[in-house]
């Protein structure tokens, strides 16, 4: 997760981001197609102050640092990190600061995730354990009740 450290480098080239216009932003339907979000998700994101798209009339415009921003609530989210979680890591971020705080929380935050998520691993192996014994057990019967139901 250090690459919360990198939320507000972009490159500095938008030749390879499909949907970018020539000023280097991208409206919210490129967006959401571009990461496959919604809409909704979109504005819900800008209403938690995560992301902040420059206004233009009606239409939002989202600029690098909003992209990467996004790819990184996206990768947050996927992991298990609560938007909060994600929101205080990324709002650490200084571009002229060295970021050790943000590096920490995000370590300390990574750290017990981890944990977390090893606990639910063992405890979907022991079902998945559980699960098939039960169903080597109802095989077993069933085969058994076959071989009688032939025999009858």
């Amino acid at each position: 997760m250090m690459d919360f450290v990198a939320a507000g480098d972009v490159p500095a080239s938008s030749d390879d981001v499909p949907g970018e216009t020539q000023d280097g932003f991208m409206r919210i339907g490129e967006m959401a197609k571009v990461y496959g979000v919604t809409l909704r998700t979109l504005r819900f994101y800008e209403d938690k102050g995560l992301i902040t798209p420059k206004r233009e009339g009606t239409s939002r415009l989202y600029s690098r640092r909003d992209r990467v921003r996004l790819k990184l609530i996206l990768l947050g989210r996927k992991v298990g990190f609560s938007l909060r979680d994600v929101k205080q890591m990324l709002d650490l971020y200084d571009p002229t600061g060295s970021n050790i705080k943000q590096l920490k929380l995000t370590l300390e935050k990574s750290e017990k995730q981890l944990a977390r998520l090893n606990k639910q691993r063992q405890a979907l192996d022991e079902a998945i354990g559980d699960l098939s014994q039960a169903m080597t057990a109802v095989r077993g019967t069933l085969e058994k009740r076959q071989a009688q139901a032939r025999q009858n």
